[in-house]
């Protein structure tokens, strides 16, 4: 059902100083910031040859990851996205499986245009998994 780890996701409490030292410090190749009022999120991509991370901003203070960075000050590692075919059929047996699937349970476009949906972490051990159909 999973294909390629699509990126791991970092919130973080300042997106321009965090953009910063991934791209001065370690030389990495940076998106520019992208506002994702639906997800409540400012993103900037960071590119690396099998992957990418992902740093997340609170946008406005209904964000769903400002709770993360009240517990996370300096933040910390928030999902990994993985890569599904086909996110609907993925969501349907996940479910029958027992997952729980956050929010409404239909997929909503992400920051590359994509459908994605978020899995329960509590049901992975955990970790919150994205899903990301490509």
């Amino acid at each position: 059902m999973i294909k390629r780890l699509n990126h791991l996701a970092i919130v973080v409490p300042d997106l321009a100083a965090a953009t910063a030292t991934y791209r001065d410090t370690l030389g990495a190749q940076v998106s520019e910031a992208q506002a994702l009022a639906e997800h409540g999120v400012t993103v900037v991509f960071v590119d690396l040859p099998n992957t990418r991370i992902e740093l997340l901003e609170p946008l406005g203070d209904g964000s769903p990851v400002s709770n993360f960075l009240l517990r996370n000050e300096g933040g910390g590692i928030h999902h990994m996205c993985v890569e599904v075919d086909d996110i609907k059929a993925a969501r349907d047996e996940l479910m029958d499986k027992g997952a729980r699937i956050l929010g409404d349970g239909e997929p909503k476009i992400g920051a590359h245009g994509n459908p994605v949906l978020f899995l329960h972490p509590k049901d992975f051990h955990g970790c919150l998994i994205e899903l990301e159909e490509v």
